[in-house]
């Protein structure tokens, strides 16, 4: 159990103790990290809450729970402000922990309570186009999610629902056959794939007599047209294996790959349904859903406010001509996931601007009585510079690929101006752990909400809140144990912990078992990121203050566990992030 779970415990039995009856049978008080170390470690409101319904003063009410709370093994508590109350933690009881997390393959992280199944939908590029700079977001947050969702022990499916489906592909199938290159197809797949969507696109542009052919190769496609359909299962082929040297550079791996055709089957009868259901009606053509009143207006997915009148907002699931939408699309994969995965939460990691979309998929949904966990794990837009939409100098979207190769490139000459002396086949692993770790680091540190500017010199650092300074925490411990010779040793579990930089290192430490598991109540790998960089910078205010090799005895051993300790959880930490942690720099 972590420590503010049982100071919380502690303090539900003394404020038992305190009211009785008076305190309310579903409350229960939490303790956190206190934001300001002068005030203790952890600090709780509790008195404050319950002060004004059991009609005592909150000061009052914090002096009995403290007395109520006795002498405690974990620490003191004391009264601030108007009812605060500020636990201090012994350095014994940290030193107990480091112990325990010593010998704990997980580092004190327990698992969840009750493991789930939870498909985590992210990434999702469209076929026969490249990965640019707007799909770092989802990527690199879905799959740090995943990553964290396992190791809590829930049963994770990362599905990557690729657009394979779609009108582009009457041009695609089009360009094909009259213009395709398909020795430019080995070389390079998906630029291939573009450059032909791309003279198609033009020449509908400048002749569009030429549009009807190009649907009626997308008609024949729809109809199972053989010659078709194999044309478009190797644009699926090729553009997915274009996509899996990305994939395998970001070492970013998918359980499944449904895209939006695996669904096909699927549209027609889900929208029969709807109609036989009442819960969907014809409006001009369409096939709509439309609000149930079940929700206030303010809150009603279905529904707009203009010049101060509430008006419909349908959510429109089959078109006049017969087509079928991507809302359609997803309420069939919502069901499969639901019926044949048995998924407990779907979690979407799509941007922010799709976020009425999604509002108005789950509540069809709650419409058709199906329950569960369904969230939109929206995110900002990435920027340049200028504060605009990142976009090379031309103005047209920057690669994904190339923003992951500019990565290695400039770690590559980093690590050639720092370690002159390294073999070159390591320069060129460390400097792939460390652009790709740059990046990915940029974006995990960012609240997902929020846009943020992509800035090569201050993501690729080795100061500041950057993936390379986490990188060369990691590499400096490292380098104390290489100082001792390659023989494998014992650390010591009798933990020491006198001086202030011990005491924050170890209080650090501990921490990382509250942390985790926060990351998934909100989908915020911020809070790891911003934890690993606060405990680097514990540890090297540690190193400057403790010498390590230079003490002795009792506190040379205990010093070794708390740098061995650090190692783990860095790396443990940056792993659930996908960051590679290295050795050298």
């Amino acid at each position: 159990m972590t420590i503010p779970a049982l100071l919380a415990r502690q303090l539900d039995s003394a404020l038992k103790q305190v009211l009785g009856e008076n305190l309310p049978g579903d409350f229960h008080a939490e303790a956190t990290p206190s934001q300001n170390l002068r005030f203790g470690d952890y600090q709780s409101n509790a008195a404050m809450v319950l002060a004004k319904p059991a009609r005592m003063n909150p000061r009052a009410l914090a002096q009995r729970t403290i007395d109520a709370l006795g002498d405690s093994d974990l620490g003191t508590v004391e009264i601030a402000g108007p009812g605060f109350l500020n636990f201090r933690l012994h350095p014994e009881t940290f030193a107990a922990r480091i112990s325990a997390m010593l010998d704990d393959e997980r580092l004190g992280v327990e698992p969840a309570d009750k493991p789930e199944t939870i498909v985590i939908d992210f990434s999702a590029p469209n076929v026969a186009k490249p990965m640019h700079v707007g799909h770092i977001r989802s990527t690199i947050i879905g799959d740090a999610l995943a990553r964290v969702a396992r190791f809590m022990g829930h049963h994770v499916i990362t599905d990557n629902h690729i657009g394979d489906w779609g009108t582009q592909f009457g041009m695609i199938l089009w360009g094909w056959k009259h213009l395709l290159d398909h020795s430019r197809l080995e070389a390079d797949p998906i630029d291939e794939l573009l450059c032909v969507y791309k003279k198609v696109n033009d020449l509908c542009r400048k002749d569009e007599s030429l549009l009807p052919e190009c649907r009626a190769e997308l008609v024949k496609l729809q109809r199972g047209d053989s010659e078709n359909l194999s044309i478009w299962k190797q644009c699926i082929a090729v553009t997915k294996r274009g996509l899996e040297k990305i994939y395998g550079q970001l070492d970013i791996h998918f359980d499944y790959w449904m895209g939006e055709s695996a669904y096909n089957d699927a549209l027609a009868p889900l929208v029969q349904d709807l109609i036989s259901r009442g819960i969907a009606r014809e409006s001009d053509g369409a096939i709509c859903v439309f609000s149930d009143g079940f929700h206030r207006p303010e809150e009603d997915p279905f529904l707009v406010q203009e010049n101060g009148e509430w008006k419909p907002l349908p959510c429109i699931i089959r078109k006049a001509d017969g087509g079928f939408l991507y809302a359609t699309t997803d309420l069939a994969t919502l069901d499969y996931r639901t019926n044949v995965w048995k998924a407990d939460s779907i979690w979407y990691v799509v941007g922010i601007s799709q976020e009425q979309h999604f509002r108005q998929i789950f509540d069809v949904e709650r419409m058709r009585g199906v329950s569960g966990d369904f969230r939109h794990v929206g995110f900002g837009s990435i920027l340049g510079k200028d504060r605009r939409p990142f976009k090379t100098r031309s103005g047209d979207t920057v690669s994904l690929q190339d923003v992951l190769d500019e990565a290695v490139s400039r770690a590559k000459k980093v690590i050639e101006e720092k370690s002159p002396d390294m073999p070159d086949a390591e320069k060129e692993t460390v400097a792939q752990a460390v652009g790709i770790g740059a990046v990915k680091f940029a974006e995990l540190s960012q609240n997902r909400l929020t846009d943020y500017v992509f800035d090569w010199d201050k993501m690729l650092s080795l100061t500041g809140d950057t993936a390379p300074y986490l990188q060369n925490s990691h590499v400096r411990i490292r380098s104390i144990f290489r100082k001792l010779g390659s023989a494998p040793r014992e650390f010591s579990r009798e933990i020491h912990l006198r001086e202030n930089a011990e005491i924050h290192l170890a209080r650090m430490l501990v921490r990382f078992a509250e942390v985790v598991p926060a990351v998934l109540d909100d989908c915020r790998p911020n809070i790891l990121a911003a934890y690993l960089f606060d405990l680097a910078r514990a540890f090297h205010s540690f190193y400057e203050a403790c010498p390590v090799l230079r003490s002795e005895g009792s506190v040379r051993e205990s010093r070794l566990s708390l740098c061995e300790l650090t190692s783990r959880v860095l790396s443990r930490g940056m792993n659930l992030l996908g960051i590679h942690p290295t050795e050298r720099m």
